[in-house]
């Protein structure tokens, strides 16, 4: 892969953001350019850009560095640092740039081309939302929402003598042993219901203070108001609402037949929540890979086979240094991958033992990573900003075209069957539980000023309608009251969540076309993906050939399809 990264033209290239005062010039001299012409105007958007770009990666970096290791106090010190003291100065500039842009005389010019439109569309929005009075208080948020990766990042239980990560536990409740995966379940259960007070707290301080900024911006809650600032504008709460009930109807039957079925196989007269992890033919928990490096060597090969770009774009990211794989005490619950902005290379974190979930976690980390470097090209750091339900299609879709290399993975062809099984299967659970986690949002944003009890019987509610009707709960209802704990979207970023169930069908669609017509579907992906977000979602989709579409009767199709996929394999 030839690849070089940018280099500034605005900012001094020995220059490194350290404190607002180092910042600031910057800023100032771009609030007062003269623009005096469409060309000038665009010139001022690159500068811009690259303004962003380096703040960005930096802000990125600090981050990166914190989640890798939460017990050294100077990384999150230094994150809190920028989030308090660098982050705080530089919202109100933003508002000043983007109403600057705004009234600019040679907007229309600009907005013709290609992708101002939709980043246009974006900072009017900004502009119509912003409250200065909010500044202290996402300051606030900030602080307080990386305060739950700290929490989880401490959380170990007790095995054999040894001390394990939560992540690492898990894998124990892949076991054939029954009662050692339920005892395992109950330690991890119970280790978070350790702090289920330190939590419930952290929570309901994070809903007061995200009410006081949509109330500050004119909303009547703070779902309305994150909806606006995501820039959702291809879809209201209603259509979310009207995803819930699709997959209740078309979806949560399934989920049933699966739970029969396991119940059935495993022979069990009650199906427990830790009889859901292990295979119910009986055998051991699958293991695709030894270690991290050999995860890695494998993905690539997989990636290979589908096209040697995107294989590159992994080894670039090893040959830099941006992946962090493996599970260790102190490190952040959960993957991601991180944007660069200025680089180009975006980083790898997440929490890998040796299961199937983690083979897939990476190829689904590795799908954003790809959309990353395939949006390098685009002129402005706002057009490599996509959205969720375009970011999340990268990913989503990966998982599945990569499917029919999986034996890469796994040599043994009754093992391939089984991990093909166990994700498709694993999709099915997906689409209820994130209408879970989603309609739980809307109810507590809805309700502010609920009680603790109040919030826990809305979480029952909503966790009964979605889930299968065979698994007993009885005698764990504590456990099952605060499941939603373990979901940090709830309290890193609200409202982020929906975008997995949406860029999960059209993850499914894209495998179709990629199954009918490999080489065309896989163009059609990642042409769609070079778009970034120079086009609305409904066209990004379209240049995907798939639809932006969660009605009852494109679920029904989609499920359909797996159904008939799973009876294939």
């Amino acid at each position: 892969m030839e690849f070089q990264i940018p280099e500034r033209k605005y900012l001094p290239k020995d220059f490194k953001v350290k404190d607002w005062e180092t910042l600031k010039p910057y800023f100032e001299t771009l609030l007062n350019d003269e623009i005096n012409s469409g060309k000038e105007l665009e010139s001022w958007f690159h500068k811009l850009s690259e303004l962003e770009a380096v703040v960005s990666e930096e802000m990125a970096w600090r981050y990166i560095k914190m989640t890798c290791d939460t017990s050294d106090e100077k990384l999150a010190e230094s994150f809190e640092d920028f989030v308090r003291n660098i982050q705080p100065h530089i919202a109100p500039y933003n508002d000043k740039l983007n109403r600057k842009a705004l009234s600019s005389p040679f907007l229309a010019a600009v907005k013709e081309k290609d992708g101002f439109d939709i980043m246009i569309r974006e900072m009017e929005k900004d502009v119509e939302i912003f409250r200065e009075e909010n500044i202290p208080l996402e300051t606030e948020i900030s602080s307080l929402s990386q305060k739950y990766g700290a929490i989880l990042g401490g959380m170990e239980i007790e095995y054999e003598g040894k001390q394990l990560t939560l992540q690492q536990a898990a894998v124990k409740l892949q076991s054939t042993d029954r009662e050692l995966r339920e005892s395992i379940y109950k330690k991890i259960a119970n280790r978070r219901l350790e702090d289920k007070s330190k939590l419930d707290e952290l929570f309901s301080e994070l809903i007061r203070l995200r009410t006081d900024v949509a109330k500050n911006a004119g909303f009547a809650n703070y779902r309305d108001y994150k909806f606006k600032s995501m820039g959702r504008f291809d879809y209201t709460p209603q259509d979310c609402f009207d995803f819930h009930e699709s997959v209740k109807e078309e979806v949560v039957p399934l989920l049933n037949e699966i739970a029969k079925e396991r119940k059935e196989k495993l022979d069990l007269s009650t199906l427990m929540p830790w009889d859901k992890a292990v295979d119910t033919s009986g055998k051991e928990s699958l293991k695709p890979f030894n270690d991290a490096e050999d995860l890695t060597a494998k993905t690539i090969k997989v990636f290979n086979k589908l096209d040697p770009y995107l294989g590159d774009c992994l080894l670039k990211m090893i040959e830099m240094k941006h992946l962090d794989l493996e599970s260790r005490k102190g490190k952040a619950p959960g993957g991601y991958n991180y944007p660069l902005s200025e680089t180009g290379v975006p980083f790898i974190f997440m929490n890998a033992t040796s299961t199937l979930q983690d083979m897939v976690t990476l190829l689904h980390e590795g799908g954003h990573a790809v959309h990353s470097f395939l949006m390098n090209d685009l002129e402005l750091t706002e057009f490599k900003n996509p959205p969720s339900e375009i970011a999340e299609l990268a990913s989503m879709s990966m998982e599945l075209i990569t499917l029919d290399h999986w034996d890469v993975f796994f040599e043994n062809e009754e093992e391939l069957k089984r991990a093909k099984t166990e994700h498709l299967e694993g999709i099915i659970q997906t689409l209820p539980w994130v209408a879970t986690i989603d309609k739980f949002q809307h109810w507590v944003y809805e309700n502010p000023n609920h009680t603790l009890e109040d919030r826990k019987k809305a979480w029952n509610k909503i966790f009964d309608t979605f889930s299968d009707s065979l698994t007993d709960w009885s005698d764990l209802e504590e456990i099952k009251d605060y499941l939603w704990h373990k979901q940090l979207h709830l309290f890193e970023v609200p409202f982020y969540y929906i975008e997995y169930g949406m860029a999960q069908l059209g993850a499914i669609a894209v495998w179709k076309n990629f199954k009918d017509n490999p080489k065309k579907g896989l163009e059609s992906y990642m042409e769609a993906l070079k778009l970034g977000y120079t086009k609305s979602i409904p066209e990004v989709y379209e240049k995907a050939n798939i639809k932006f579409d969660f009605s009852k009767e494109n679920i029904s199709q989609l499920m359909n399809f797996v159904k008939s996929e799973m009876g294939n394999i």
